[in-house]
């Protein structure tokens, strides 16, 4: 019997030369788990890299094309605003392009012509102003010195005007900042004709472009994409017909104060009032009276004040009474929705996004009310914000009872 040690296993028998034959290689079972790479884990991380380095090219084409997505965006609703005139030519046999061209032209031109005698309005007001600016000077050093018992002068004033260092620091920067300005005209005027090149391609290829974007879709698709379309140019027509009755009525207030007022420019003054106010929001409101205030108060200060307490008061008559009616009635949205769809747009896209919000809102909630299922509304007082008959006490008949069980309790018992 071969030898064994008491603490171990038996010893490896000998070979008949007298050495130890060389152990056997370890089984594939008796490697520890993890130490050996899965196959898989190589690919994974090469996958994971490749979608970190596809996320980050994404995001820094999309940030670099953000301005012409919203160019795009912008293009794509004045497309929608001129569909009913372009579809109205083309269904009495004037072709789409030169429906379309017609169009934009009459825009253009009635752009330019508002402009141009807004310009002419400007500078004349502003050489005005600058021939009268020592007149104005005057009465208010009289003013001063009436009232505060000084002794000052207009001489004394204006040398110290032309020596101060404000007005040098002032002089520089706006002669280093004449670069920036052309730039931001030239930049500006790009990015009109590249949305004006857009909203004319989708406005005279808007059949073309619903085929082809019809033909990737199944019919059922189909049919939701041509109503959504419907829908999206009838909320933005809507729209903008509310908003351009508004600035008429608008404008027409307005002129009928300034021409009591006689203030000069008139005309002018309205439409400027009319078509800012509705069409800028947020500010327009304020952009809109500020230009007919300084003119007003070249003719008399007491003349602006009027025109600021007229248009505060014509603005909560706007808010109020006429633009719930109008809206309800041609884009359908409340006044809440719309205040927010604004607020909302002003954060997210800026002053475009704030133009657009309550169109983009309408067509979102006129389409998706299609998918809502509604109920009729029951016959309840409560429904209509006040408590009926049956609903409990009404507040007179607590008090009553309660002055009931007050002298009652008053009353000494025998």
């Amino acid at each position: 019997m071969a030898s064994t040690d008491e603490t171990g296993p038996a010893a490896p028998h000998a070979s008949s030369n007298g050495t130890t034959p060389p152990a056997r290689p370890p089984a594939d079972d008796a490697v520890a788990p993890g130490a050996r790479m899965p196959r898989w884990l190589p690919r994974a991380m090469v996958l994971a890299l490749a979608l970190i380095a596809v996320f980050q090219l994404g995001s820094w084409a999309f940030h670099q094309l953000t301005g012409l997505l919203i160019n795009i965006l912008i293009a794509f609703f004045l497309a929608l605003a001129v569909e009913p005139a372009v579809s109205w030519m083309a269904s009495r046999g004037v072709r789409r392009g030169l429906g379309t061209f017609l169009v934009f032209l009459a825009v253009t031109v009635v752009a330019a012509g508002f402009v141009t005698l807004l310009g002419s309005m400007l500078a004349g007001q502003i050489i005005t102003m600058v021939e009268n600016f020592p007149n104005y000077l005057d009465s208010v050093i009289n003013w001063i010195n009436t009232h505060f018992n000084t002794d000052l002068r207009r001489v004394d004033i204006q040398e110290g005007l032309l020596r101060s260092d404000w007005l040098r620091n002032y002089v520089q920067n706006s002669a280093t900042g004449v670069l920036d300005v052309s730039a931001q005209v030239l930049g500006g005027l790009f990015q009109l004709l590249t949305i004006g090149l857009f909203s004319f391609y989708f406005a005279a290829d808007g059949p073309r472009l619903r085929r082809a974007l019809c033909s990737v879709l199944p019919p059922a698709r189909q049919a939701e994409v041509l109503r959504a379309w419907e829908i999206a140019v009838n909320k933005t027509g809507g729209y903008l017909y509310s908003r351009g009755l508004m600035a008429l009525i608008s404008g027409v207030a307005h002129y009928v104060l300034l021409e009591i007022l006689g203030v000069p420019y008139a005309p002018v003054l309205a439409v400027w009032v009319g078509l800012v106010s509705q069409f800028i929001p947020t500010i327009g409101t304020y952009l809109a009276g500020a230009l007919p205030m300084l003119i007003a108060f070249t003719v008399d200060p007491w003349y602006a004040l009027w025109v600021l307490i007229f248009v505060v008061i014509y603005q909560q008559f706007e808010n109020y009474v006429l633009q719930p009616m109008l809206t309800s009635k041609t884009v359908d949205i409340h006044p809440a929705v719309a205040f927010g769809s604004v607020v909302a747009g002003t954060a997210l896209l800026g002053a475009v996004g704030a133009l657009i919000a309550i169109p983009a809102v309408a067509t979102l909630q006129a389409f998706l009310g299609a998918y809502v299922k509604r109920y009729a509304v029951t016959d309840d007082p409560r429904v209509h914000g006040h408590r009926g008959r049956g609903a409990g006490p009404g507040p007179v008949v607590r008090l009553r009872g309660l002055w009931r069980r007050l002298r009652s309790a008053e009353r000494p018992r025998p």
